[in-house]
């Protein structure tokens, strides 16, 4: 069995991502929180050295570092045939839909909640107002993504439930709104067993 370090901190849906995937699959491994909003030297040594960015999340596996979300949903997938990766069919919709989600939904989510950290301060005139639309556009096209069926991998989640539930647990922090696809989906995930809050994914040492 691999030995599996994440580091990773509860405000970030990126880390979420990796850890409700490790969980889902049943994983054992190891989580490190790594203070992202505390000056980059006095994070971990070990996650300096292996993050380029000194960006979260950071997979450690085998000592052998991984980073960015999508290409870490992916490794996990086709190194352990999990959540989508037991076959070519689940791996062409794994990727399709980390695709679309660091593309679309996955760019304004993420935003739209910082803007209101903040207070806007930073953002351009219009921005959030486009950032609205495309979230919009976004939440339609996820209720076609969704079909009738109970996730995006179908019958059972898959990486791509894991890439969209990154910022899509936060529509109130964003201040938008679900349709109906989005509010059954994200009632269905948060009643998956191995669910757990950001903070629970990402305890405080």
């Amino acid at each position: 069995m691999s030995t599996l370090v994440l580091y990773g901190h509860p405000d970030s849906g990126h880390a979420c991502k990796v850890a409700l995937a490790l969980a889902l699959a049943g994983l054992p491994h190891r989580t490190v929180r790594v203070d992202i909003w505390a000056p980059r030297e006095t994070r971990p040594a070990e996650f300096l050295a292996n993050s380029p960015f000194a960006e979260v999340p950071l997979l450690m596996i085998d000592g052998a570092p991984h980073v960015q979300s999508g290409a870490i949903l992916l490794e996990l997938a086709t190194r352990y045939g999990i959540l989508g990766g037991e076959n070519a069919d689940g791996l062409r919709r794994g990727r399709e839909i980390l695709m679309w989600e660091a593309n679309r939904i996955g760019m304004c989510l993420p935003q739209l909640k910082e803007e209101r950290r903040v207070k806007g301060q930073g953002f351009p005139p219009g921005a959030t107002d486009w950032l609205r639309m495309r979230y919009e556009t976004d939440k339609a096209r996820f209720a076609l993504l969704l079909g009738d069926a109970p996730f995006l991998h179908g019958a059972a989640p898959g990486i791509g439930d894991c890439a969209v539930w990154g910022y899509a647990q936060w529509l109130d922090e964003a201040g938008v709104s679900p349709n109906a696809a989005l509010t059954g989906w994200i009632a269905r995930m948060r009643a998956l067993p191995a669910m757990r809050s950001p903070e629970a994914f990402f305890p405080a040492p």
